[in-house]
């Protein structure tokens, strides 16, 4: 990662990181593989350090993605296809900022625990954008009909912008 950051811009970086955040359960989170390839190990090693250590990673830090979770992501990520051979055994862990933390305290390789930095920058950075986004979008809903969600059930709003049942 130092030879990364010296070519390439904190910025840069940064946004590298943020395009493999993904809102999943209504929790921002990084997939095993994405987390791994930014601490420079295998999936493989990163998986087997969370398994020896799942008393560090309770559920809101890091769960395994459901087939119907992993189904819907697999368009999203560009991913192999499916099928025998083709893909993943069992389905990925996703890891919250938390859970990217304490894998690093895991891992503990010098590249980990510098790319641990950045991470952190990223989910930090997404929640900055969702605080300014979050506004218009909260104003705009006030402006609805009554009976908007009502009429509209297939209307998908976003988790931070869910409508209220009172509605």
């Amino acid at each position: 990662m130092a030879t990364t950051a010296r070519r390439r811009s904190t910025s840069a970086v940064i946004s590298d990181i943020e395009s493999n955040i993904l809102l999943v359960r209504g929790q921002k989170v990084m997939l095993d593989y994405a987390l791994a390839s930014v601490y420079g190990v295998t999936t493989k090693r990163l998986d087997e350090q969370v398994r020896r250590n799942a008393e560090r990673f309770p559920e809101d830090f890091m769960f395994r993605l459901t087939p119907e979770e992993w189904t819907a992501l697999r368009p999203q990520l560009a991913t192999l296809n499916a099928g025998r051979g083709q893909h993943r055994k069992y389905m990925p862990y996703v890891f919250t900022e938390h859970g990217a933390l304490t894998a690093t305290n895991v891992i503990n390789s010098p590249r980990a625990i510098e790319a641990s930095v950045y991470v952190v920058r990223a989910f930090v950075r997404l929640r900055e954008m969702l605080q300014v986004v979050r506004i218009p979008v909260a104003a705009q809903k006030r402006h609805l009909p009554r009976n908007y969600w009502s009429k509209n059930p297939g209307q998908v709003s976003p988790a931070w912008c869910s409508p209220s049942p009172s509605r």
